[in-house]
């Protein structure tokens, strides 16, 4: 059979050789070019998915690798200087000495003037600042070349629209923890009747329940229960004798990193009025967290490697090589600051371990790991300038013109959930929303709000400093009408 397209030349019209074309062929022919148009339309669809949420996951590991190296250079460096090992077993007399004071740590005055925080936040946003993925170009996004944060990845964030729909149980007329003025029903009925209903879904002990219950906040008596529902947490035997054998290694040896956790406590946590109390509970829960094996499960859902050191003489050599600490985790300046909070709601250091450990593996190791997730610190960086950029956008001029890129002030908020900033009420409320909504993305919302909220004073500011002067103080500000403000009574 001849071609039913044949080819075009000089003396040979098209309409020479033309067939007309069967019906049956023509209905084909038509699906397939359906068949067709749905495919690319599909296959645009997973390209534009890979380019705006995934950052592609060897650039997370390249990024990610990179920053590694860093860290461990620093590491191995305050070793070098300080002529100390990474690791090394304590002799009996210090194991004694140390078991004996296990409850007081507190008390104990380590000289650590020469040990230094290996990275502070403000040096992983560098890291984020420069950020790029090699596979975008700038003419495949109109809206991202608009955007003149410090963020330079495309991922997709949600706008208000987007969030209203995502925390519409934070509504205006919606009853809240943490509202004192509810005009729908006055405040002391709606406390009393979301205490009775707390009490039944603990008595339940459903854990989707408690994760609904607490998008509204929960009542301070009910807090520790419904946490631990909602994490899983369940303080079995097993779980008291795991802890103390985890104590027991730390009694027997000393790492580099206790120094480090040492430091930090003392420079973060023992200089605030809220958590100074706590000092003794921070040692005992940090340094049996960097002990903890089981934490290395969260690198399965992580870009991110756990750090890797090698036993004495044999550098280099993998069949050598071990993971350091062993928990994977280096802790950096602020790392204390995601236990503190804790300290208010568990009273038992096993207890109070358990969960900061879960809080850790399910949400706080977003805040220092660079990936797409929604969740994690890139894409709450990007949805904090996106928010601003779009709905405050004479404040967000106004702040670059001035070299005070907002981000610059808001990412010690975010990378520390807030702890150390809020009054220790409010950020329980905040963090209550985090577990309800499985989701860290609040913290953006929240950071935007704070600035919404300052914004008549930050219009005056000249200056990076004065601008930081002005959001120096957050310690007044309630979490919920800020939020509501933002997400509900901003006009989209």
């Amino acid at each position: 059979m001849k071609c039913h397209r044949p080819r075009v030349g000089p003396g040979r019209p098209f309409s020479s050789c033309w067939r007309p074309v069967p019906a049956a062929w023509r209905a084909r022919a038509g699906e397939m070019l359906q068949e067709e148009s749905d495919l690319s339309l599909l296959i645009a669809q997973i390209v534009q998915k890979l380019k705006g949420s995934n950052l592609y996951a060897q650039l997370e590991r390249q990024a990610w690798g990179s920053w590694e190296k860093r860290i461990l250079k620093s590491l191995n460096s305050m070793c070098t200087e300080l002529s100390i090992p990474l690791a090394r077993k304590r002799p009996v007399g210090q194991q004694k000495e140390l078991l004996n004071k296990w409850n007081e740590m507190g008390t104990d005055e380590p000289d650590l003037s020469l040990f230094r925080p290996v990275y502070a936040p403000k040096d992983f946003l560098e890291v984020l600042i420069n950020l790029r993925n090699p596979n975008y170009e700038n003419g495949d996004s109109l809206s991202f070349r608009t955007h003149l944060g410090l963020i330079q990845v495309p991922l997709k964030v949600k706008d208000i629209p987007e969030l209203k729909e995502c925390f519409v149980e934070l509504g205006l007329n919606i009853g809240q923890l943490g509202i004192d003025d509810s005009t729908q029903v006055p405040p002391e009925f709606f406390e009393n009747e979301h205490v009775r209903i707390g009490q039944k879904v603990l008595a339940e002990q459903d854990s989707a329940a408690a994760q609904q219950y607490i998008r509204q906040g929960s009542p301070t008596a009910l807090r520790a229960e419904l946490w631990a529902l909602i994490l899983n947490i369940s303080s079995q035997p097993e779980d008291l004798l795991y802890y103390e054998q985890l104590k027991t290694n730390v009694i027997q040896h000393d790492l580099l990193v206790d120094s480090l956790i040492y430091k930090d406590v003392k420079l973060t946590a023992s200089n605030d009025d809220y958590y100074f109390v706590f000092e003794d509970y921070l040692y005992q829960v940090l340094l049996c967290f960097s002990r903890d094996t089981s934490v290395l499960g969260h690198f399965a859902y992580n870009s991110a490697s756990p750090p890797k050191s090698y036993i004495r003489g044999k550098l280099g050599l993998e069949e050598y090589a071990v993971f350091y600490p062993p928990n994977g985790v280096i802790p950096f300046h602020g790392f204390s600051m995601y236990v503190a909070p804790l300290c208010f709601l568990y009273h038992e250091p096993y207890k109070l371990y358990q969960t900061f450990r879960e809080m850790y593996v399910r949400f706080f190791f977003r805040l220092h790991s660079i990936s797409s997730h929604p969740s994690g610190i890139v894409s709450l960086c990007l949805l904090f300038e996106t928010l601003l950029q779009t709905y405050l956008p004479q404040l967000f001029y106004h702040l670059r013109e001035i070299g005070a890129q907002p981000l610059r002030i808001s990412f010690k908020w975010m990378v520390r959930a807030f702890s150390g900033y809020l009054a220790t009420d409010q950020l329980l409320l905040l963090w209550d929303r985090i577990l309800g909504y499985n989701s860290l993305e609040v913290l953006a919302v929240l950071a935007a709000a704070v600035f919404a909220f300052r914004a008549v004073n930050l219009m005056e500011v000249t200056s990076l400093a004065a601008a930081e002067a002005v959001l120096a103080d957050l310690s007044t500000l309630k979490v919920m009408p800020l939020l509501q403000i933002f997400l509900f009574a901003t006009v989209t």
